[in-house]
């Protein structure tokens, strides 16, 4: 693994797999002995929060739905 100079390392596939790492999890370095450790903030989050999160992250790049209130876009599924 190599770190980039933004200070950025990529986490393999397999490991991301494997402790169900995706995409906007948050994560901590800490310094455990001297050795570098990686630790997820939180725990795990359900296939619901992270779709919503998805959708929060995203929702400004639709311009059908950009800037809408949350009642705005449940109004227009409901039609």
């Amino acid at each position: 693994m190599r770190m980039n100079a933004n200070g950025q390392v990529t986490i393999p596939p397999e490991l991301r797999a494997r402790f169900n790492l995706r995409e906007g999890d948050e994560l901590d370095v800490i310094d455990v002995g001297g050795a570098l450790r990686i630790v997820a903030r939180g725990g795990a989050d359900s296939p619901g929060e992270r779709l919503v999160r998805h959708m929060r992250r995203h929702r400004f790049d639709n311009p059908d739905v950009g800037g809408l209130t949350t009642d705005e876009i449940m109004d227009l599924l409901r039609d």
